[in-house]
């Protein structure tokens, strides 16, 4: 056990060797061929089905598993990445629970859904393994260019549509490996195997589509270039910024974003040299709070508490990954805002929680302080949009970018989709939705 000097007690290899595989494998591993035609089976097949409404990206979800119980996973596939060409991600990191299965008229009957999204994996990964480029063929040439600046989900999309369309896309983003969230910011035992990084190949073989990494917009990348250079431009820029608690202590070590460490854990080759705190808290109550908070004790973290600031049934984290960190052991405190962190020698070991209430629908604190002791306390309280990327040429409202239907901004020959726009739902499914709906609105005003 290496001990580290990053805090009071934060040490990397707390766990034997193989234990760190065994907590990072798959969380729900791939139906085999006769689970899935047993699963597919339970579907009624619903006219006007209510799951396919409640899909962010319309995929015909009653088609695609039928497609399933007649042995036909190939033309399942096709009839998810028709609608949506990241199907495979999205079927790993959707919360099913509260979309397309909660919907289910077996959930509503019976309590049990149909597997949907399980489903929807079987028959993607089945396409994947058997084929190396998407079920698309490429229009051709158009001879417009356009340029997609960001390579996560929205970005990924828009520009594998666009290419479909025979337009020339160039892709930017910052880091040196596309994917965004799915590459940088998922908890890792959602998306095992390198899937992220195979999935953005898979997108990319449509061809057509050049990829140009390092490329920051606001330092290296101006959108005044990219508009004189090219016909239309898409911006998938996310969030880059990280929300601050604003209290006293928050500049001292153990203080971390847990978006920057959740991408270093993506990023490890060897997950025993990690380093985590024996004591961690997680401030926030939404899907990466939970996603810090169980793989924090999946790496040998002893004692894990999330920290919201109200109810449970508050939380932006769903029901189900609320178990799913309640059943790895960690403790969800509700009523408790963040007053201070205390340090000793400029390393943090424990921080104060002040008990709150909601009084009249605003929230106060009730004076009565309870102290936790922490090695680690991670900020989990949202992210912010980077507004000087954009050089104050854009409208912009409540820190987003303001889009129309199609995602037009404010200028005509920019687009927007994902997180960084307003009305932005923070999930996968969703970008992909804006970037499709994005690109579809770019090939009509280029064809114009």
């Amino acid at each position: 056990m290496t001990q580290t000097k990053a805090g009071p007690d934060i040490a990397a290899g707390r766990l034997p060797e193989d234990a760190y595989a065994k907590n990072f494998s798959d969380l729900h591993p791939l139906l085999e061929p006769h689970e899935a035609q047993v699963e597919a089976d339970r579907c009624y097949f619903c006219y006007d089905a209510p799951c396919m409404q409640a899909c962010p990206t319309s995929i015909d979800i009653p088609q695609f598993i039928r497609q399933i119980s007649t042995g036909n996973p190939t033309g399942s596939a096709k009839t998810i990445f028709e609608q949506n060409i990241l199907g495979g991600m999205c079927a790993r990191v959707c919360p099913t629970e509260t979309l397309c299965e909660q919907v289910c008229v077996r959930e509503v009957a019976e309590g049990k859904p149909v597997k949907i999204g399980q489903l929807q994996r079987y028959a993607t990964d089945h396409y994947m393994a058997e084929n190396s480029s998407t079920p698309f063929t490429r229009a051709a040439p158009t001879g417009k260019k356009v340029a997609v600046v960001g390579a996560g989900p929205a970005g990924l999309s828009c520009a594998h549509r666009l290419a479909v369309h025979g337009h020339d896309v160039t892709l930017f983003d910052a880091r040196e490996k596309a994917g965004g969230l799915n590459e940088f910011g998922i908890a890792s035992y959602k998306s095992v195997d390198n899937f992220a990084a195979r999935e953005v190949e898979f997108i990319l073989s449509i061809g057509g589509i050049e990829w140009k990494a390092g490329k920051r917009l606001g330092e290296n990348l101006t959108l005044d270039d990219l508009r004189a250079s090219y016909d239309a431009v898409f911006l998938g820029i996310g969030l880059g910024g990280v929300n601050a608690m604003g209290i006293d202590g928050e500049d001292k070590s153990g203080a971390i974003d847990a978006v920057d460490y959740i991408a270093d854990l993506r990023q490890a080759k060897d997950l025993s040299r990690l380093p985590v705190g024996r004591r961690i808290v997680v401030i926030g109550g939404g899907m990466t709070a939970v996603d810090i908070a169980v793989q924090t004790k999946l790496l040998g973290a002893e004692d894990v508490t999330i920290a919201y600031r109200r109810g449970q049934d508050r939380m932006n984290a769903s029901e189900y990954e609320q178990h799913l960190a309640q059943t790895n052991g960690v403790k969800i405190m509700t009523w408790a805002q963040p007053r201070a962190l205390v340090a000793e020698n400029g390393a943090i070991t424990a921080i104060e929680l002040e008990r709150t209430q909601e009084q009249d629908g605003s929230l106060t604190g009730t004076g009565d302080i309870v102290t936790l002791p922490a090695d680690m306390v991670f900020k989990a309280v949202g992210q912010t949009l980077v507004q000087t990327d954009l050089g104050g040429a854009l409208n912009l409202e409540k820190g987003r970018i303001v889009v129309d239907a199609e995602r037009r901004t404010s200028l005509a020959d920019v687009w927007a989709g994902g997180d960084c726009v307003t009305g932005g739902e923070d999930l996968t499914v969703a970008a992909v939705e804006d970037g499709k709906i994005a690109a579809e609105s770019i090939n009509a005003a280029l064809s114009a």
